[in-house]
């Protein structure tokens, strides 16, 4: 169907321009790919891969896209410490006439540009003020007074100061976000796969019971046909019916586990939209598991470094870390005493655009002034620097106990994951000598050599053995999800 409509848009390009047209082929594609994902949940019949589903939840679900809110809700605070940096434009005006007398006529206005550099404060402004009744300190001529200076803090303030601070660790708590979002991501990422395969583990089991009813009503009815034929006794057709009996109370049983493990794993399949989506009941796991290989296994030694290194509960203490290091520079900075110098150039006209020709400095107008202060105890500031480096040590003493907790986690997890791999192998080779005693003691029965009850006993075992080995290989599956979550990697399949 779309190649059919692709070579209609292709001839229909040749007399409509083929620009858009292709652009409309573009789109058509895309809109494939975007739903191919949704089909593989949508048909109703075929199988349901790992893969398929890691696309469907990465991409639709909804804790994974509230994770995705982490790192913008960081950037909106980087973006709002940033406006401690705007320049800020001020202006006020007021006049008061009386009589016909001016007492005054007041314009005050100023453009104060905050610098990066030793938190200076680059100020230009523009005074007039008139009247009859003026102070003198602030009485300009009509053409008004401009000036341009710095603020500087020469003392509290030069190295550090609080918008500084604050951006520094609005920054910092960035990459606290994005180690949250890797975190959320892990753990929904993880259940569903656990869900997984514990669905795979329910439609495996759900089969052979399955095929345990198919064998006993067979040999039901071919003992019954020779029940009446008088080659077997009457006892033997009522052993079999009771057989058949109980395999289908289990196989109703099994079907009930089967459904509620569907159920389970369709809480994380949502549609682009954010519409839920059910798994068809047709849909079956990946393979029968005869065949899937033991694969994936992580090295123990490179899982405990990368632990180390990428966790994202070490990234957040040590982002935690990072940010009390910036707020004790900033407490320490708060030591220092106030001293602030301020100065400007004046100039009585309206802006510098002219400098007259050997302007002489010594002779400059300007205006400075010096603001100190000093608490003689600082016992404020000495006590919140003592609560930061206590902060401190917290966070180092847990980051050393965390550290130590994710080791001994990756390392339980993967020793769970050998004892599992160990179990599933031993497990395939005795299933494998119990099919040749099942099918030896058919052939015996077949002869007249065995009886209903051993070879109704060697089938039950196989049947649970084969249930046993799905169990295993399950359990294989999730421990592999569980050593990688442990050390605080993506899962990939």
């Amino acid at each position: 169907m779309k190649n059919l409509i692709i070579r209609y848009l292709t001839n229909v390009s040749e007399n409509m321009g083929k620009l858009w047209i292709w652009a409309l082929i573009f789109l058509l594609f895309a809109g494939f790919s975007t739903v191919s994902a949704q089909q593989k949940v949508a048909d109703e019949s075929g199988t349901f891969f790992l893969k398929d589903m890691q696309e469907i939840v990465l991409l639709n679900h909804p804790v994974i896209k509230q994770a995705g809110l982490l790192s913008k809700g960081a950037q909106a605070r980087v973006i709002q410490s940033l406006g401690n940096f705007d320049p800020a434009i001020m202006a006020s005006f007021s006049r008061k006439l009386f009589g016909g007398t001016e007492y005054y006529n007041h314009w005050n206005s100023e453009l104060k540009v905050p610098l990066w550099l030793a938190g200076a404060d680059l100020k230009v402004g523009y005074d007039r003020n008139v009247g009859v009744y003026n102070n003198p300190e602030t009485r300009t001529s009509n053409t008004g007074l401009s000036a341009i200076g710095l603020s500087v803090p020469l003392g509290q303030g030069f190295l550090i100061d609080a918008r500084r601070s604050t951006l520094r660790q609005a920054k910092i708590m960035v990459g606290y976000a994005e180690a949250e979002k890797v975190a959320q991501i892990n753990t929904v990422w993880l259940t569903a796969i656990k869900d997984y395969w514990t669905w795979y583990f329910k439609a495996q089991q759900h089969q052979f019971m399955i095929e345990g009813v198919f064998l006993a009503e067979k040999r039901f009815k071919a003992l019954r046909e020779q029940v009446i034929l008088g080659d077997k006794p009457p006892i033997d057709s009522v052993e079999a019916s009771i057989t058949v009996q109980d395999r289908r109370v289990q196989l109703q049983k099994a079907e009930v586990e089967l459904n509620n493990s569907r159920l389970l794993l369709s809480n994380h399949l949502w549609n682009s939209e954010g519409e839920p989506m059910e798994l068809p009941t047709k849909a079956k796991p990946e393979n029968d598991g005869k065949n899937l290989q033991i694969t994936n296994i992580p090295q123990l030694d490179s899982l405990v470094l990368v632990a180390a290194e990428v966790h994202p509960q070490v990234l957040k203490m040590r982002s935690e870390q990072a940010k009390l290091g910036v707020e004790e520079q900033y407490r320490r900075e708060l030591l220092k005493p106030k001293l602030n110098l301020k100065g400007s150039f004046l100039a009585g006209r309206r802006d510098f655009g002219y400098v007259p020709d050997g302007y002489d400095f010594r002779l400059a107008n300007y205006k400075v002034g010096i603001d100190f202060s000093f608490p003689l105890f600082l016992r404020e500031e000495r006590g919140k620097l003592r609560e930061v480096r206590i902060q401190q040590a917290e966070v180092a003493y847990g980051l050393q106990q965390t550290g130590r907790e994710i080791q001994t986690g990756v390392v339980t997890a993967f020793n769970e994951l050998k004892a599992y791999q160990g179990q599933l192998e031993l497990q395939t080779r005795n299933l494998a000598s119990q099919q040749i005693l099942v099918k030896g003691e058919s052939q015996k029965f077949e002869l007249g050599e065995s009886n209903l009850f051993l070879i109704n006993t060697r089938e039950t075992k196989l049947i649970d053995m084969q249930i046993k080995r799905a169990e295993f290989f399950s359990d294989f599956q999730k421990a592999i999800a569980e050593v990688y979550y442990r050390a605080g990697k993506k899962i990939v399949y």
